[in-house]
Parts: C-alpha cells; sequence; structure tokens
C-alpha cells in the first residue's frame, strides 16, 4: 500500500442510512459452479427492490468482463478476485445499498477476508461494522454436474479447463454460514424466502427512521 495517502473522513454510516431510510450490508453467496447462486441472488435482488430498497448484484462471471478482466483462475488470481469483490462489496454496503455477491469463492481464507473487511469497516468512531451474510448454496457435485448449464463439467472431466473448482480444484465448505440452502432440495422461491426470514429476524429490512439509524 502507498504510504503518501491519507484517509478522508465523509459523513457517517448512520448519517447515510438515515437519509436513505435503509442500512447497506453484504449478503455472500457462495458455492459450486451450477449450484443456484446468480439465479437466487438475483430473484432476491429483485425482491428487495420491490420492497423499496436498495439492492445491487455483483456476479462471478460479469465482472470478469470489466473489474476482473486481468485475472484468471490459478489460486493467487482466486484470491486476488475476491479481494477486490469484497472491497467493492463494502463500499456499496457502505453507501447504505445492499450488495448481493454470487461468487464459487471457494477458499475459507478469502472468504474470512472478505469478511473481516465487513466487520473492521468504521473509520468514525459512532460507526458500526457492516453486516456480512454468508450464504452456502449447497449442492452435491454429482447434482451440479448434472445441471452443467454451461458445460464447464463436461469440459474439466476432459481436461479442456484447468483449475476448475470441486474437479481439479478445490471447494472449502463454509464452517459456520449464517445462512445454508439445499439448492437439490429447495426451489429458487423457498430459497429467497429462507434468506428474507433470516434478514426479518435480524431487522435488516427495516426502514431507518430519518432521524437515526
Amino acid at each position: 500500500m502507498a504510504t503518501n495517502i491519507t484517509w478522508h473522513p465523509s459523513l457517517s454510516r448512520a448519517e447515510r442510512n438515515a437519509l436513505r431510510r435503509q442500512r447497506g450490508y453484504t449478503i455472500w453467496f457462495t458455492g459450486l459452479s451450477a449450484s443456484g447462486k446468480s439465479t437466487i441472488a438475483t430473484a432476491l435482488e429483485q425482491h428487495l427492490l420491490h420492497l423499496g430498497l436498495a439492492a445491487y448484484r455483483l456476479d462471478g462471471d460479469n465482472v470478469r468482463f470489466g473489474l476482473n478482466r486481468d485475472l484468471g483462475f490459478s489460486e493467487i488470481d482466486r484470491n486476488e478476485n475476491i479481494r477486490r469483490i469484497a472491497e467493492v462489496a463494502k463500499l456499496f454496503a457502505d453507501s447504505s445499498t445492499i450488495a448481493l455477491t454470487s461468487f464459487i469463492s471457494p477458499y475459507r481464507a478469502d472468504r474470512k477476508i472478505a469478511r473481516d473487511l465487513h466487520v473492521s469497516a468504521s473509520h468514525n468512531g459512532g460507526d458500526d461494522s457492516i453486516p456480512f451474510i454468508e450464504v452456502y448454496v449447497e449442492i452435491p457435485v454429482e447434482v451440479a454436474e448434472k445441471r452443467d448449464p454451461k458445460g464447464l463439467y463436461k469440459k474439466a472431466r476432459a481436461g479442456e479447463i484447468k483449475d476448475f473448482t470441486g474437479v481439479s480444484a478445490p471447494y472449502e465448505e463454509p464452517e459456520n454460514p449464517e445462512i445454508r440452502l439445499r439448492t437439490d432440495q429447495l426451489s429458487v422461491e423457498e430459497s429467497v424466502a429462507e434468506i428474507v426470514r433470516y434478514l426479518e429476524s435480524q431487522g435488516l429490512l427495516k426502514r431507518c427512521a430519518e432521524e437515526g439509524a
């Protein structure tokens, strides 16, 4: 990190929350390819927008067309991919927007870095940490391979794709995710309902009062 830089204070997060009348946080979807991460995240984003809440989805494939176009799929590049997205999600959440991230994010250490960024995201003594909700979209690899909507598992088994998670690269399951969805047993609608119930239980769908968050 450069040493000749200075952090410039801005509005507190509490002030932003009050003005926008909602609290920002990150919902981090993790799981194998073809587990349903993006499908569920898209449906949840639509539901939140219908509730009048500002939300934005960051998709694992989509960001590689722009922000992360210089990264491949080696372990080092995967680490950097998740680091960048964690920082972007934190910025969205800090702006009182609900950030939805759908990334395989196979390594526990990288997901911990993403969580810790949110926990420690206070540059103002009056700000709380930013909520980070890890959603493990769980599915047996055999079921994911049968789905294989992009044909990636088939290519990985044929040796055409290297470092493919679940085939030639590891996936480290979350140990204590806030939410666990078995998408071989739940529909998209049921999965969204599970997440909404959790958000309601944590008071994260409540409108912030204008006089304070």
